[in-house]
């Protein structure tokens, strides 16, 4: 049995594709705020605690169906370890919990209820296309970065 984290679900299995204790975040890889999201965790995490995958990418669909989460339509980021997950604001907050200690006061915001919280999220998310623009595709990691990446074995 494993332990609950704060505003995580459970599944039944660990996560494919990841290592025990491996934390990776799925983000939308075409929408250009969630790409600035990407490239904030590489350049702010300094000790490489996640790893990102794009809900696009074959890694993300099946860390997607792993989660019982929509594979077609993708309105959150999602954070995945083990056998937990994590959605909306949920997840913002497991991340920035990764992230070195000059962070953490961004935490002090999880005071809020958990749906105001979500509300908030769901408006900026709902609305991601419109104000911050969209690629065409899923841009493709710069070299230096592909490791921060998850891959599927060949």
């Amino acid at each position: 049995m494993t332990a609950h984290l704060p505003g995580s679900r459970i599944r039944p299995t660990p996560a494919p594709l990841l290592n025990p204790g491996e934390t990776v975040v799925l983000f939308d890889g075409v929408c250009k705020l969630c790409n600035g999201w990407a490239r904030f965790l590489i350049r702010h995490d300094n000790k490489q605690r996640v790893r990102l995958a794009a809900v696009q990418s074959p890694e993300g669909q099946a860390l997607l169906a792993w989660a019982d989460l929509p594979v077609d339509q993708f309105d959150t980021m999602a954070v995945i370890r083990d056998q937990h997950y994590w959605v909306r604001s949920d997840a913002f907050f497991e991340v920035i919990a990764q992230l070195p200690a000059r962070w953490s006061p961004v935490r002090l915001l999880r005071v809020f209820p958990r749906a105001l919280r979500d509300w908030a999220y769901d408006r900026v998310a709902l609305n991601r296309y419109r104000i911050f623009g969209k690629y065409d595709t899923c841009l493709l990691p710069d070299p230096d970065h592909e490791r921060r990446f998850l891959k599927s074995p060949m």
